[in-house]
């Protein structure tokens, strides 16, 4: 019988465009119980070359915007975060971003006393 994991796709059979979906963490499972390890990621992509239809693609492995969003939750500032993983620099913006999005949602239904 074929295993439907032994097919291999050709990737330009896919089109030149694919839309990102959803990122959906993979966690590990031990003893038949799911613990908070992410042990993989699983890409969900459209193809309009395809009525945008869907395919998802697991990748291994803890994932580059995994770990940069691990550190902004650590609160470490953009520089921080730039000399640790230079691969980063770039994207100082996009860092930005993400912490303002991060502390708009702790803070939006947070009272806080402030004085003026």
């Amino acid at each position: 019988m074929l295993n439907i994991r032994d097919l291999r796709i050709d990737p330009a059979s896919l089109g030149e465009k694919k839309l990102l979906v959803e990122i959906i963490p993979a966690y590990e499972y031990k003893d038949g119980v799911k613990t908070n390890n992410i042990i993989a990621h699983r890409y969900v992509v459209a193809l309009p070359k395809h009525n945008l239809e869907k395919i998802g693609v697991r990748i291994d492995g803890e994932q580059l915007m995994y770990k940069l969003l691990q550190k902004v939750k650590d609160g470490m500032t953009t520089t921080e975060i730039i000399e640790e993983s230079p691969s980063f620099a770039f994207k100082s913006r996009d860092i930005d971003t993400l912490r303002e999005k991060l502390l708009y949602e702790r803070y939006q239904s947070e009272n806080r006393n402030v004085k003026v």
